[in-house]
């Protein structure tokens, strides 16, 4: 057998189509494991399904709601207050890529924009000079010009703040209550008598009678605007 038949042709099988093809698969289901970290990153639901937690932690119900019905409902208050700017990613990129008018790379960077310009209206000045200070960008003659890379951890740390914000809010009347049971008891003398499990019926019946998830989810939703 010839040596020279067994020599593989590296160039000719980089160039060649089929090996291009597979390699944009690949990329592309890697780009689509990372589409929900992606979502959580830049939307709206990293604010509202920690303030979901600090709630549950607020009240003391441990488990309950479930974190099924937790991330459920904060998914599709997501979806919610999103559904402008998906409307707009739609008609601005997706519907002219679809009918070949933009390239793949002119799509995404349109795409772009909407979350963009929505996480800039979420994003403080402080957290975002921050990230441009660090980054060893010039610094940017407008909003337009700050890369995607730092504008996002800086929308993170804007909604975690905002979130913890919230939460701190919604601690104050169930630390009252559990301040008052623990004085009632104390002065009662049932020194053995768990605090937490009196005022847990209080503070539940407390956020029924107030509409409690009607006033969080109003809130949430309040907070975007």
């Amino acid at each position: 057998m010839n040596p020279l038949a067994a020599n593989i042709n590296l160039n000719a099988i980089m160039q060649s189509p089929q090996l291009s093809n597979s390699i944009q698969l690949i990329l592309s289901l890697a780009l689509i494991s990372l589409v929900p970290f992606f979502l959580i990153s830049v939307t709206a639901f990293l604010r509202i399904i920690i303030v979901f937690a600090l709630l549950r932690t607020a009240i003391g119900t441990q488990q309950v709601p479930p974190n099924t019905v937790m991330v459920g409902l904060a998914m599709f208050m997501t979806v919610f207050v999103m559904s402008p700017v998906w409307k707009e990613v739609n008609t601005q990129a997706v519907v002219p890529y679809n009918q070949g008018k933009i390239s793949q790379t002119k799509a995404f960077e349109v795409a772009m924009k909407p979350l963009h310009k929505f996480m800039l209206k979420q994003t403080r000045e402080k957290d975002l000079a921050l990230f441009v200070q660090f980054s060893r960008i010039e610094k940017p003659k407008t909003v337009d010009e700050i890369p995607t890379y730092v504008l996002i951890p800086a929308f993170m740390i804007s909604e975690l703040k905002t979130a913890f914000q919230i939460g701190f809010l919604l601690f104050i009347p169930f630390i009252i209550i559990d301040l008052t049971v623990s004085n009632i008891l104390l002065s009662l003398g049932m020194f053995m008598l768990s605090p937490v499990m009196v005022s847990l019926p209080f503070k539940i019946l407390l956020f029924v009678l107030v509409d409690g998830w009607n006033l969080i989810c109003r809130g949430l939703l309040m907070s975007f605007r």
